[in-house]
C-alpha cells in the first residue's frame, strides 16, 4: 500500500520542550518576534499546538503569524477544535491548502470538516489523484468510526513468501511509516490473515515464509468500529498500532497508538468538562459572550433544581419557625448526600465510559454501593449526632439528624448507580446531566428526611 504524504519536517529535528510559555510570553512582550521564532523552531508541533491553546486570543493570532509555514500542517490537527476555527479563519486560501496538502489522510479528514465548502473543495482540488481518493475513502465512513480515524500509511506483505523477500521489499521504503511495529499479512486476494512483526522479519531465518513466522490470533478492526472500541484495545492490550478491515475482512488500512492517545484523551476531557455541563472542544480563552452563551444553560437548569428543593424546604416552615437548630443544621443532610453521591455518580460514570456494567454485575454493584452508603451513613451519622448533641443539647434533633443523613447516603448511594444507567439507557450523556439530576435527589431526600422527621416526632 502507498504512504501519505510525509510531512514536511519530522519530529526527530525538534527537542524536548525547553522553552517555557513564560519566556515566549516575556519575549512577546518586549516585541522581540526574531525571539520568539527562534524559541518557537525548538519546540515540537505539539508543543506549539499546547501554547496556542494556552494564549489569549490576540496572542494566539500573533504567535501564529510567526510560527514557520512549514510547520502549520503538523500543528492544525493537534489543536482542539474551536481554536483550530479561529485560527483558520485568519488564514488565507492558500495557506490552508498549503498546510492541507502536508497533512496525513486521517488528519486532513478532521481537519476539512472545519472549512467552509468553497475552502474545502478548493483543498479537496488542489490535492493529487492519489491523496484525494484515500481523503474521500476516509470520509465514506462516519466521524467516530475506526474508518475515519485510520491511515492507509501501511505496509502488507503476502503470508506465502519468505522473509528474504520481504526484507528486500523493505529496502525499496526510504522510511518506515511511523508506528510500524508490525507488517500486515494478507492473501492474493488483500484479506487479512494477521501480522509479522518487523523484529521478526529481520531476526528469523530468511528461508522461512511469512505464513510460519505470522501471528495469527492479530487484533483488528472493522471499519464501522467505535472510537470507544478502539480505545479499548490499544488500552487493554498495548497495541502500536492496529488494522483495519472490512466487512468481508479485506485490508484498509491500519490506526496507530497516536491516534488511540488522542481518543482517550478527548474522552477525559468530556468526562471532566460534561461533569460541569461544557462541550469537550470549550476554549478557556474563548470571547465572554460565546462563553456566556455556553455555561448559562446549565445554571438555568440548576436553577430549575434549587427552587425545586427551596420548595420543599417551604413545606416545613412552621418546623423552622419554632426550632431554629433545624435551619442551622438542614445543610449537613443534604451536602453530605452529595458529596457521597457524587463519589458514586463518578465511579458509575467512569465504569460506563470503559463498558464494565452490565446485567450481569449491575446487582452486585447496586448491593455494593448501598453496603458502603449504609455503613459510612451509620458512620458519619454517629459523629454528627454526637456534635449536635454537645452543640444544642438536644437528644431528639441529634436522634433526627442522625437518622436522617443516614436515610440520604444510602439513598445517594442508590441515586449514583441508577441516575448514569438509567440516562445512558435513555441515550442521554450520564457525564453531562447526571451531576444535575443527582443533586436535586439527594437535596430533595435530605431536606425531606430531615425536616420531616422532625416535624414527625418533634412538633
Amino acid at each position: 500500500m502507498k504512504q501519505d504524504p510525509s510531512p514536511s519536517q519530522t519530529t526527530e529535528q525538534f527537542t524536548d520542550p525547553i522553552v517555557p510559555l513564560d519566556t515566549i510570553s516575556e519575549h512577546l512582550a518586549s516585541g522581540d518576534n526574531e525571539a520568539v521564532k527562534a524559541d518557537l523552531v525548538l519546540l515540537h508541533p505539539g508543543e506549539l499546538a499546547f501554547i496556542l491553546e494556552s494564549s489569549a486570543p490576540e496572542i494566539r493570532q500573533r504567535l501564529w503569524s510567526l510560527i514557520p509555514a512549514e510547520l502549520e500542517g503538523d500543528i492544525l490537527p493537534s489543536l482542539h477544535e474551536k481554536v483550530r476555527s479561529s485560527i483558520i479563519n485568519t488564514m488565507e486560501d492558500s495557506a490552508v491548502v498549503a498546510a492541507a496538502t502536508m497533512m496525513e489522510t486521517n488528519d486532513l479528514a478532521e481537519v476539512i470538516e472545519d472549512l467552509s465548502d468553497n475552502l474545502s473543495e478548493f483543498v479537496l482540488n488542489s490535492l493529487d489523484d492519489d491523496h484525494r481518493l484515500r481523503l474521500e475513502a476516509n470520509m465514506a465512513y462516519a466521524d467516530g468510526t475506526a474508518g475515519r480515524l485510520m491511515t492507509t500509511d501501511v505496509i502488507s506483505v503476502r503470508a506465502d513468501v519468505t522473509l528474504a523477500v520481504v526484507l528486500r521489499y523493505l529496502r525499496r521504503y526510504p522510511s518506515l511509516p511511523k508506528y510500524t511495529d508490525n507488517l500486515m499479512v494478507t492473501n492474493e486476494q488483500g484479506i487479512f490473515l494477521g501480522t509479522i512483526s518487523v523484529g521478526d522479519a529481520v531476526t528469523g531465518n530468511p528461508e522461512d515464509t511469512v505464513e510460519k513466522a505470522m501471528h495469527l490470533l492479530a487484533d483488528w478492526i472493522t471499519a464501522d468500529g467505535s472510537e470507544q472500541q478502539v480505545a479499548e484495545k490499544f488500552e487493554r492490550r498495548d497495541l502500536i498500532s492496529l488494522a483495519v478491515v472490512d466487512d468481508d475482512k479485506k485490508l484498509l488500512g491500519r490506526i496507530t497508538v497516536d491516534e488511540a492517545i488522542n481518543i482517550i484523551r478527548t474522552q477525559a476531557d468530556h468526562s471532566i468538562l460534561a461533569s460541569a455541563g461544557l462541550n469537550k472542544e470549550e476554549d478557556l480563552f474563548a470571547p465572554v459572550i460565546p462563553s456566556v452563551l455556553r455555561r448559562g444553560l446549565w445554571l438555568g437548569i440548576n436553577l430549575v433544581t434549587v427552587f425545586l428543593a427551596a420548595w420543599v424546604i417551604g413545606r416545613f416552615e412552621e418546623a423552622l419557625d419554632k426550632i431554629v437548630a433545624l435551619a442551622v443544621l438542614m445543610p449537613i443532610v443534604a451536602s453530605m448526600g452529595g458529596i457521597a453521591g457524587g463519589q458514586t455518580l463518578t465511579l458509575t460514570i467512569r465504569a460506563i465510559s470503559l463498558g464494565q456494567i452490565s446485567s450481569t454485575n449491575l446487582r452486585w454493584l447496586t448491593n455494593k454501593e448501598l453496603a458502603v452508603g449504609l455503613v459510612n451513613g451509620i458512620g458519619w451519622s454517629i459523629v454528627v449526632a454526637l456534635v449536635t448533641y454537645f452543640w444544642f443539647q438536644q437528644l431528639g434533633i441529634a436522634l433526627i439528624i442522625a437518622a436522617a443523613m443516614t436515610l440520604n447516603l444510602v439513598a445517594a448511594a442508590l441515586s449514583g448507580v441508577a441516575i448514569p444507567v438509567i440516562l445512558d439507557r435513555l441515550g442521554i450523556d450520564p457525564a453531562i446531566s447526571g451531576a444535575v439530576v443527582l443533586t436535586t435527589v439527594t437535596d430533595i431526600i435530605g431536606f425531606l428526611s430531615f425536616l420531616g422527621l422532625a416535624t414527625l416526632f418533634l412538633l
